[in-house]
């Protein structure tokens, strides 16, 4: 039931839970796609500050345990980020990070796919879609409602309608690959990759790891899947924002919903930089570059956010990450009831 990802590890949550609810969940969700209708793509622009994407190494699944004491669909919206944390204003530092995320990130132009093909890291790329595409195929039934946290430029929308799902909703940080995303699903001047999707399509560009999504998907909610592909671990900056990311799964999943996602693997992240003799380490098509206050290689557990490094992937990654220590997020995970 768990999917590996390339570092062989897996994250299945134990709490375990049905992907689907039965004839009376089809019945809602049916409902619910009467209500919406065949609604085009939009693009709506989030008011607040908007301020998140790289490599695989984790893969998995989690679903979120059906319970007795479920809050209802109105006090789920109150759910917030919680954890004691304190104020946001002393985080000034890591919402540029994530502006920089963003920046990055819409700065890059869609690729032709003779461009794609001459890529240096082509079969990363491959592998990548890979891992993508088997956990959609094992997790995503036909009909389901799904929720694209940092959906980029669209590229995971053709696993989606192989999947056959119903409705979509993709939320990303950076405007430029939203526009992108619109552009794609639309149908886009490459004439190869011109494609009608079966399933209508929202996209909102919005901070996931900052801002409530309750308050602008409650006409959407609750969602069959959620998807986080190669980007939770930009959530990692802060407690505050790591807690977001998985307040707003837990609101906008239903009882018995599937989370599924990918992020580095920090046990080999961390194993590499100790085997290095300085600070950072990689090859000729990436690099992994940790600050000059890692520079005895501790990593304390009682300051397991905020661990920053530099990230460079040939034709794809130049920009801050974090270090997510694996156990930690599946404890958090547990704690906001995923």
């Amino acid at each position: 039931e768990s999917v590996a990802g390339t570092s062989g590890q897996a994250a299945h949550h134990r709490g375990g839970g049905s992907t689907l609810v039965g004839k009376r969940g089809r019945r809602i969700r049916e409902e619910q796609r009467r209500q919406i209708g065949k609604r085009s793509i939009s693009h709506q622009q989030d008011p607040l500050p908007s301020r998140t994407k790289a490599k695989a190494a984790i893969a998995g699944v989690m679903n979120k345990r059906p319970r007795e004491d479920e809050p209802s669909s109105s006090q789920k919206r109150q759910f917030g980020a919680g954890g004691g944390y304190g104020e946001q204003e002393g985080y000034s530092e890591e919402r540029i990070s994530a502006q920089r995320v963003a920046d990055h990130y819409s700065a890059r132009s869609n690729q032709t796919l003779e461009e794609r093909e001459n890529s240096p890291i082509i079969h990363l790329k491959k592998l990548n879609n890979w891992i993508k595409s088997v956990l959609v195929q094992l997790y995503a039934r036909p009909g389901d409602c799904v929720l694209d946290l940092a959906c980029g430029k669209g590229g995971d929308l053709i696993k989606w309608d192989k999947a056959k799902v119903g409705y979509y909703v993709g939320v990303d940080i950076a405007e430029g690959s939203i526009k992108d995303c619109m552009t794609r699903y639309n149908g886009d001047s490459d004439q190869q990759r011109r494609k009608k999707f079966s399933f209508p399509a929202r996209l909102i560009c919005a901070d996931c790891y900052e801002t409530r999504l309750d308050e602008y998907l409650r006409e959407d909610a609750p969602f069959d899947i959620c998807s986080c592909q190669f980007a939770m671990h930009y959530s990692w900056s802060t407690e505050a924002r790591a807690r977001q990311a998985l307040a707003n799964i837990s609101a906008l999943l239903r009882p018995g919903g599937t989370f599924i996602g990918t992020m580095p693997d920090a046990n080999v992240i961390i194993k590499r930089l100790r085997e290095s003799e300085g600070m950072e380490f990689g090859n000729s098509v990436y690099c992994i570059t940790f600050g000059e206050e890692y520079t005895e290689k501790k990593f304390p557990a009682s300051r397991p956010f905020g661990i920053k490094y530099k990230f460079h992937l040939e034709d794809a990654v130049d920009c801050p990450e974090w270090v997510v220590p694996f156990h930690l997020f599946k404890l958090l995970a547990e704690e906001v009831m995923i």
